[in-house]
């Protein structure tokens, strides 16, 4: 019954809707113009509620989620995220508000930001902070309009922005809006940045760089010293792209150890379920010399209020109002039950987890690079795809079967085949042996049933939609009623 869209399950005739009679003397055609009336009635399935509310679990259960099974998507961080945070979020308190009310009727919600900016300043090591960017690349565009205004500030119009191979696929983007001409670095054989490479490439003519640490290979750029000495001898800036946060929390501060810039996603760091594009919050935080360009923040606590302020030489508000105050309330309450040691324990968790699965792995999938990895391991897969004319993304798919989602896959770029694996903190050691245990046997599968993994998933609602179709002919449609 289920299996069928909403609008088969319509009944106009059944007596499922009960209405409250009007009990007020003027009619809903006197309350509104003729211009905003409808001509025909909205064609809406007319279905009872428990049915409505059976028919979205049943879809539900067709998809993958983390309440599912396990979800070791890299790029987006599936963790397991507190449901403590969800219901403070939801408070009335905070969902009734609205940007337009008079600062001081925000109070409550403007102190929640302050003291957000001052845990992530003191987790990050900076001085300043911004939270209104709206995502992780928001947050980089606000970076490189600061790193852009800064040195003009100073009389200097550099053109170049430099950005590892290994970046996230953001990266080029943000800076080529900011009006930056984009150069790639070279990774050297260990997976880090090629120091040669840098300095062959950083002159008087370069902003500076941008940096994924630890990076899209979960490597920890060990020589940042180095590249922080030869960006700021040049009079360059380095820019953290703070992505992969999840791995130094309490054990590392980047403001501490030559960054300028970081952005940090509140949605994949400090809790807010995350995938499909959205919600997210892309906090900006800079050093000391740089905090006059930030967009505006919290400031408190003056003449007894907070209040929204704008440095003098602010880049400007980036988006209307505050920002994605819900997903900062979710940050400020993870960040508030952890605490620092649980956020230092959640970043060792994530790194042992990961490094359990590259250990139990290693010996099955070709691993490019050998350097110790942080919260992700990065392997190959084009062995299978050379020898038994099985892709990485077959394996993927397989995985399906076994009830687990595809990691990361075809991502990074420099290795082809790849599959980033990224467990997170949150899974535990059981969940992770079924997982290997998985991964093992699809190997098995690979070299003995190639076919089998190749005409995989057999066991989901749908096997393989065309996704190249499907991205150019997206139908969300419903034809079935008459017009």
């Amino acid at each position: 019954m289920y299996d069928r869209l909403i609008f088969n399950l319509s009944d106009e005739d059944s007596n499922i809707v009960s209405l409250p009679e009007n009990n007020f003397p003027i009619s809903l055609k006197e309350c509104l113009k003729n211009e905003n009336r409808r001509d025909e009635n909205l064609s809406l399935p007319v279905v009872s509620e428990i049915d409505l509310l059976r028919h979205f679990i049943h879809l539900s259960l067709k998809n993958h989620h983390l309440q599912k099974g396990f979800y070791p998507l890299g790029s987006c961080t599936m963790k397991y995220n507190p449901v403590i945070n969800e219901d403070i979020a939801q408070e009335p308190g905070f969902t009734n508000l609205h940007p337009y009310q008079d600062e001081e009727d925000v109070q409550g919600m403007l102190e929640i930001m302050y003291e957000l900016q001052e845990m992530l300043l003191r987790i990050t090591g900076f001085s300043g902070i911004s939270l209104q960017p709206v995502a992780g690349a928001h947050g980089e565009f606000a970076g490189m309009l600061i790193i852009r205004d800064y040195l003009r500030s100073k009389g200097e119009n550099r053109k170049k922005m430099l950005i590892p191979d290994s970046a996230h696929g953001t990266n080029p983007a943000s800076a080529t809006l900011a009006g930056f001409k984009t150069v790639e670095l070279k990774s050297d054989e260990n997976g880090e940045i090629d120091i040669e490479d840098l300095k062959n490439k950083m002159d008087s003519d370069t902003a500076g760089i941008m940096l994924t640490n630890p990076n899209t290979l979960g490597i920890f750029e060990s020589k940042i010293e180095e590249i922080s000495q030869i960006v700021h001898k040049n009079g360059g800036l380095i820019y953290m792209d703070g992505a992969n946060l999840n791995a130094l929390m309490g054990l590392v501060k980047p403001g501490k150890i030559g960054f300028d810039i970081l952005h940090i996603n509140l949605h994949k760091t400090f809790s807010t379920p995350h995938g499909g594009g959205g919600p997210g919050a892309g906090a900006i935080a800079v050093v000391e010399k740089l905090k006059d360009f930030l967009p505006p923040y919290v400031v408190g606590f003056k003449d007894g209020k907070y209040f929204l302020d704008y440095p003098s030489n602010s880049i400007g508000s980036l988006h209307s109002f505050y920002g994605n105050v819900n997903i900062m309330i979710r940050a400020w309450a993870y960040i508030k039950v952890m605490g620092k040691d649980g956020l230092k324990e959640a970043s060792q968790m994530a790194i042992i987890n990961a490094n359990y699965i590259k250990k139990k792995l290693e010996n099955y999938y070709e691993l490019p690079y050998k350097t110790e990895t942080m919260h992700e391991v990065v392997f190959s897969g084009r062995k299978y795809k050379k020898e038994y004319n099985v892709t990485t993304l077959d394996i993927a798919k397989r995985l399906l079967d076994y009830g687990f989602h595809a990691p990361t896959v075809y991502f990074p770029l420099i290795v082809s085949e790849a599959m980033m694996i990224e467990p997170t903190e949150t899974e535990s050691k059981k969940t992770l042996d079924s997982f290997i245990d998985a991964m093992i046997r699809i190997n098995d599968e690979a070299k003995n049933k190639p076919e089998k993994v190749k005409n995989s998933p057999v066991n989901t609602p749908v096997s393989r939609p065309d996704d190249i179709y499907a991205l150019k002919k997206l139908d969300v449609n419903y034809y079935g009623q008459s017009k």
